[in-house]
């Protein structure tokens, strides 16, 4: 038995939520996801982890990809719902891909410093792509791809919001006091992780489309134009005007760059 969607399904579903996003919908939307249905297969003997970041690389992507198809043909998709899976490397994975240290658990994946008392002036970033785990991430889509031809919503790994990613290579009240002792190198460092960010988006981007049916992130939200959240956790604690200063600008930046990405992209649809 297969994962219970169609193509006709999706051609709904793209322009339901083309509606929604529009404000068009007249409606909220509502994804209903039931499991209990017969998968018609065995059980993959490798598991399921909370994280895909968890299986051991021994374990190939097409195997990821085969617990990912058996855990979806478990469900039924109702309403607004859709099948869609997230590789999932923790929050904020671009931080590995500049040299983080990475640390897997049960329930999350945490990012340290490759060096703990590095100055500030001496910190760059500038993308490996080499790295296994930027590789590794771009095989699982492309097994994903391969195995469902875009019938499944592959979303995009959790790439992180760029003060976000600054704050793993200077952690707890680091960041917090580079605001006031060196202003000029958070700014650089921001608009540096900027640039590989979107590096590495359109890294993983190029192996999604065109097949992938769409755009979708952690939130799971589905979207026919190319979106992902503007985020930045880290500014939780600092004041509005540090942040109209160090957070603004760029999520600013970054949304300029959706609104001329998804009007390239929706131009190119029609």
């Amino acid at each position: 038995m297969t994962i219970d969607f169609s193509f006709e399904r999706w051609r709904r579903v793209k322009d339901t939520y083309g509606r929604w996003w529009n404000g068009e919908l007249e409606r909220p939307l509502i994804p209903v996801v039931v499991r209990g249905r017969e998968p018609g297969r065995p059980e993959p003997a490798i598991g399921h982890p909370q994280r895909t970041a968890a299986y051991d690389f021994a374990v190939s992507p097409e195997e990821i990809v085969d617990c990912w198809d058996y855990e979806l043909a478990c469900l039924e998709f109702l309403g607004d719902a859709f099948p869609v899976v997230w590789p999932d490397f923790g929050p904020g994975a671009v931080a590995a891909f500049l040299g983080a240290r990475t640390q897997v658990t049960e329930d999350t994946v945490w990012f340290h410093p490759p060096e703990e008392d590095l100055e500030i002036s001496n910190l760059h970033f500038r993308l490996n792509a080499e790295h296994p785990w930027l590789k590794r991430i771009r095989a699982i889509m492309q097994a994903g791809i391969d195995r469902w031809g875009g019938l499944v919503q592959i979303g995009m790994t959790d790439l992180g919001g760029n003060l976000d990613i600054l704050s793993t290579f200077r952690p707890g009240e680091r960041l917090l006091l580079d605001l006031y002792d060196h202003p000029d190198e958070v700014r650089r460092l921001t608009w540096e992780a900027y640039e590989v960010w979107w590096r590495c988006f359109d890294l993983f981007n190029a192996v999604l489309q065109p097949t992938n049916p769409g755009y979708s992130a952690w939130a799971g939200i589905y979207s026919p134009a190319p979106h992902y959240m503007l985020q930045c956790d880290f500014c939780y604690m600092i004041g509005p005007a540090m942040f109209d200063e160090f957070v603004k600008p760029e999520l600013a930046a970054r949304a300029d760059d959706w609104t001329m990405l998804s009007t390239i992209s929706m131009a190119s649809a029609n």
